[in-house]
């Protein structure tokens, strides 16, 4: 009878030693600690839900961090899923889950972010097989170049140190306005910003970034326009393919603004044409920027560059606007009563996309200014799309 107590307590005292053995292996891995909840939509991919399924799948798979939300096209049981009928709703659906705290994160395709918002991509060069970040990707930090140059290396900073660099290094692509965004950098390094710059891989060296440094990812982070980095990230990510399937690569990235993310929710982005490998490598670019406070970081960011002299800087680069006979707006045209924006209409210079919008207002249409797939829009309730066409139209900006 004793041997049998015996026996018994050593069973008890081994399957506690066990317990408690595979408590420090998890605390250990990271995999006792809360899932990072991701959502993705599988609604308006050129190449089917499945396809965005499989990227599912595959982060899945690898990484036991993150838990996904699936919302939109076809219940998949392995997931936790949303219905929607179509990508405005499956936007309409983030949303609320953001609203209620259900995600951290979300990856979709063709999200119109706010005008002061961009998107921050990541790649994997060829020449080198490094990942190097490409700031900015889509959307517009600012109407003013310089200004927007500045503010994407900001945030394109801000996510690397979120991403777990802890000291990126910073190179500006050799594109028009460059030379004037090395100098701000510059004067904000000598004002006390830490930033640390990349040197070229070309004989001459310098901040400015040749095509070579694109190739061999020589910085962390690459600056650039948001229209040149639309076109490298799609170079990037379908060079072997011809085009039409996005193989490599982690997207076009989270939008981030000066205040974090736009409304506070961490929205990242796909292309219609970004295959399986790329969804996946999104979803793990937005886990990394949530797990790692993108947004604080942002705000630590500005708030370092602000005490440097940035805000200075970006005024400087201002312009004033320029009375336009075309049109009578004024500055106290009040918004009519917001309504729900379920289509968008492109078309017109980013220069004037406000003014726009604030004809529209007038004609008692409500309407808001974001940024598209192709550059700025201007979105609109369905019943109202001919009749603020028309106006705009009309007043010469379409």
């Amino acid at each position: 009878m004793q041997n049998a107590n015996q026996q018994g307590n050593q069973h008890i005292n081994q399957q506690l030693s066990d317990t408690f053995n595979a408590m420090a292996d998890g605390l250990l891995s990271g995999q006792c600690a809360r899932k990072t909840r991701i959502g993705l939509t599988l609604i308006g991919s050129e190449l089917g839900e499945a396809e965005l399924l499989h990227g599912a799948q595959l982060v899945s798979r690898q990484y036991s961090d993150i838990e996904l939300v699936l919302i939109g096209g076809e219940q998949a049981g392995e997931f936790e899923y949303h219905p929607a009928s179509e990508l405005t709703e499956c936007h309409q659906v983030m949303e609320q889950l953001f609203a209620d705290k259900q995600i951290d994160g979300c990856v979709t395709l063709h999200y119109a972010f706010p005008l002061g918002v961009s998107t921050m991509g990541k790649v994997v060069t060829p020449g080198t097989g490094r990942e190097m970040f490409i700031a900015s990707t889509t959307g517009t930090s600012d109407t003013n170049r310089q200004a927007a140059l500045l503010k994407n290396t900001i945030y394109g900073i801000a996510l690397a140190k979120a991403s777990g660099i802890e000291k990126p290094s910073v190179g500006v692509l050799n594109i028009d306005g460059a030379a004037q965004c090395e100098r701000g950098l510059k004067e904000l390094q000598q004002a006390g910003y830490d930033i640390h710059f990349a040197d070229s891989s070309r004989a001459d060296g310098g901040i400015a970034m040749r095509g070579n440094d694109l190739l061999r990812g020589t910085p962390d982070v690459m600056v650039t326009d948001s229209l040149t980095g639309n076109l490298l990230m799609k170079m990037f990510s379908s060079f072997t393919t011809g085009g039409s399937f996005e193989a490599s690569g982690f997207g076009y990235g989270p939008g981030l603004s000066k205040d974090g993310c736009a409304d506070g929710q961490l929205v990242s982005i796909i292309s219609r044409a970004s295959g399986a490998p790329v969804v996946a490598g999104a979803i793990r670019l937005c886990a990394d920027a949530a797990k790692g406070g993108v947004m604080k970081r942002v705000n630590e960011e500005w708030e370092a560059a602000s005490l440097a002299g940035i805000n200075n800087l970006v005024n400087k680069y201002k312009q004033p606007v320029a009375t336009d006979a075309k049109s009578d707006v004024k500055a106290d045209v009040v918004s009519p009563p917001e309504k729900v924006t379920d289509t968008d209409i492109g078309g017109i210079d980013i220069l004037e996309i406000e003014d726009a919008c604030q004809v529209l207002w007038k004609m008692n249409i409500f309407a808001r200014t974001g940024m598209g797939c192709t550059g700025p829009i201007i979105l609109v309730a369905k019943e109202d799309k001919e009749a603020a066409k028309a106006k705009l139209v009309e007043a010469k900006y379409l």
